[in-house]
């Protein structure tokens, strides 16, 4: 039997807090940029994050090699979600945070067109429909319906750091159907978590010295971001997401996934001082107004039943 309920007002807090930190994220890692790479403030926050994931399953008693048959499974996401954050780490080098969240936010949609083939209980209402189709022009009307900012030294940098940003989320829709479809459904949290954490750890630290950027300089800055990657982000918000969904309605939580983007595009102009065109705000409000379409739909029909 279900027992997860409707939000109350913890919950509802709590989410909030959380997009405000996934928002916050992709702008920290983009001020801490010149003196630590991206990609390698990920690599060094996961391995991190997986240490710290370890100790609390160890802490509780449980062991972290079980034989449960989700190893092959959890290969698969911890591959798929190392290559959505190279794609957000080489992303964010050419292309703003407000960019780039906005994009990498596209992933409800291709998680639910991937379920929608997959799972008879996930099929697609016509409000849901509409609701990818206003995403989709959106996410044209982003990239053909913008100019490169003049002084641009290369013409093709931002489009192409939109474009690795559209694939992060794509390869983030991925890792959430694998999960969804195989045996990790029905393993714990922090086993999936660690999964990804361990993989990202490995195969990004070797994509940063593949790609020579293993430079640090020691500043406040770069330190402060690993620490905000490390404690906020990769451990602190992934399980109280985590335990938000063992104890609430999925339907009712993802309609607060349209608030990160918002957060994204607000925290990049303020701290960043990132300009956004008038046409990609066009298309980045179609694109929000798509995820809220799809991924709050459950509570959309829930408030439309309720009796006046």
């Amino acid at each position: 039997m279900d027992t997860r309920r409707a939000l109350d007002g913890r919950a509802t807090g709590l989410m909030l807090i959380l997009c405000l930190i996934w928002g916050l994220q992709q702008v920290v890692l983009k001020a801490a940029a010149t003196d630590i790479a991206p990609l390698l403030q990920i690599a060094l926050r996961s391995g991190a994050a997986a240490l710290l994931v370890s100790a609390l399953v160890l802490r509780r008693g449980e062991r972290i090699f079980v034989r449960d048959g989700t190893w092959r499974p959890g290969l698969l996401v911890g591959f798929l979600f190392a290559l959505e954050f190279l794609l957000v780490g080489e992303g964010l080098r050419h292309t703003s945070a407000s960019h780039m969240v906005v994009f990498l936010y596209t992933a409800p949609i291709f998680v639910a067109l991937g379920l929608h083939w997959k799972l008879p209980a996930e099929r697609l209402g016509r409000i849901q429909w509409l609701g990818i189709a206003l995403a989709f022009a959106g996410i044209v009307l982003t990239f053909f319906g913008r100019q490169q900012p003049a002084g641009a030294a290369q013409p093709g940098n931002i489009l192409w750091g939109d474009f690795l940003a559209l694939l992060a989320g794509i390869a983030w829709a991925a890792t959430t159907v694998v999960v969804r479809l195989s045996s990790l459904a029905r393993a714990s949290a922090t086993r999936t978590l660690l999964y990804q954490l361990a993989a990202a750890f490995v195969l990004l630290t070797l994509a940063a010295v593949a790609l020579g950027q293993t430079a640090i300089r020691h500043t406040p800055l770069a330190w402060g971001s690993l620490a905000f990657q490390a404690l906020v982000v990769s451990f602190a918000s992934y399980l109280a997401w985590f335990w938000l969904l063992r104890h609430y309605l999925a339907s009712r939580l993802g309609a607060f996934s349209f608030l990160t983007p918002l957060f994204g595009m607000a925290f990049g102009v303020l701290l960043l001082d990132e300009p956004l065109e008038p046409s990609f705000l066009a298309g980045a409000a179609l694109v929000l107004a798509g995820i809220a379409l799809v991924s709050g739909y459950g509570w959309f029909r829930a408030l439309l039943r309720r009796p006046a």
